[in-house]
């Protein structure tokens, strides 16, 4: 029992990047985007060209997705530094850029504290040894 407690008091001392990668929330600047290029969806790999503006400057941008019109506003995250890049940019969705509302945190440490739990009772099971009163009846 005692194991346990460490390696749990270990896996939150650890941080989020234990199970994946901390919020990118920091990391990221969110803006709006114009839809230059939409892709149907039946395309596999379909990434649709944006045009946005970062700090008064007009970039565009390659966004994994498809099934936009043309013309059409979509926030986007963006993780990359524009003035770096050569040619468009990687985008996300807002809603669905990684790090976003993350519960592996969460999930994770649940799911081991629940393997620390279960591994506690059975060492404790097979300490104590069968009970022979049961046994008979």
């Amino acid at each position: 029992m005692v194991t346990g407690i460490l390696i749990l008091l270990g896996a939150w001392w650890m941080g989020p990047s234990l199970f994946g990668a901390g919020s990118a929330e920091a990391d990221r600047k969110v803006v709006d985007a114009t839809v230059t290029k939409p892709v149907e969806c039946s395309k596999p790999d379909a990434e649709e060209t944006v045009r946005f503006q970062l700090d008064g400057k007009t970039y565009e941008g390659l966004l994994s997705g498809c099934g936009h019109s043309q013309d059409e506003q979509v926030s986007i995250a963006v993780v990359d530094d524009p003035t770096e890049a050569e040619g468009p940019v990687s985008v996300f969705l807002d809603a669905t850029a990684p790090g976003v509302h993350d519960l592996r945190r969460p999930v994770g440490l649940g799911l081991l504290m629940l393997g620390c739990v279960s591994g506690g009772t059975y060492a404790f099971l097979l300490a104590r040894g069968p009970r022979s009163g049961l046994a008979a009846a």
